[in-house]
């Protein structure tokens, strides 16, 4: 595979990744007292080079929305992880009115069964389109909650890809960079924007829990989350 994107496709890279929007809109939910995976630090089975470190950390912005990066993510747990993570993590705080919730989140996992190919169903590394891997849970500062799900081929993938590989069809794709495992197996990585309408605006979020959905291969994990004012 060409390991340079096409003219075309790296100047859409420039306008929707590099201009930040105005800051005054967006405010950013905290994650760092809940990550447990940190970007330089080997995901999934532990392969050395399989690793997020090329994304850097602080701010950034991603298809017009900005966000703050830290060191690490909320990684959820799989049976194909290396280290064992938790299925939820609960009780993210925010305390804050917004419009829109803005989601840069993947999975690891659903390519296939082998590193670098698109498997096929039956594969034991294969998630089949439109199955729920995950979801936030929105608590308000009333008592009641909203979801937001996390559907695989609609709002993530694997984050993993390769030539040919299928785009989502609810989510963007917000970045995409390179491991030197990826590399390896002729592939990059990538990341997906979910952009979720507030059924509340006026109702303050209390707090947001991440859960995984079933028992199946995937390993979702969560890089950041931007709060977008009225």
């Amino acid at each position: 595979m060409a390991r340079s994107l096409p003219l075309i496709v790296a100047l859409w890279a420039l306008t929707a990744f590099v201009f930040a929007a105005p800051d005054g809109k967006f405010s950013y939910v905290d994650l760092a007292s809940y990550t447990n995976q940190k970007l330089t630090d080997n995901f999934g089975s532990g392969r050395d080079g399989n690793d997020l470190k090329s994304l850097g950390k602080d701010s950034r912005t991603f298809v017009g929305v900005n966000f703050k990066l830290g060191a690490g993510v909320i990684q959820l747990g799989s049976d194909r992880l290396e280290a064992k993570k938790p299925k939820k993590i609960e009780g993210i705080k925010v305390g804050k009115l917004a419009a829109k919730v803005h989601i840069i989140h993947a999975t690891g996992y659903g390519n296939g069964s082998v590193l670098g190919q698109q498997g096929k169903e039956g594969d034991p590394l294969y998630i089949a389109d439109d199955t729920l891997i995950a979801e936030y849970k929105i608590r308000y500062d009333d008592g009641k909650t909203a979801t937001i799900p996390v559907v695989y081929g609609q709002d993530v993938r694997d984050w993993w890809f390769g030539e040919g590989a299928k785009d989502v069809k609810r989510g963007k794709v917000a970045w995409q960079g390179d491991n030197e495992l990826a590399k390896g197996f002729e592939q990059r990585i990538r990341l997906y924007l979910t952009t979720w309408e507030n059924p509340h605006p006026d109702k303050k979020i209390a707090s947001i829990d991440y859960i995984k959905i079933g028992d199946g291969v995937a390993a979702p994990f969560c890089v950041a989350i931007t709060l977008e004012a009225k």
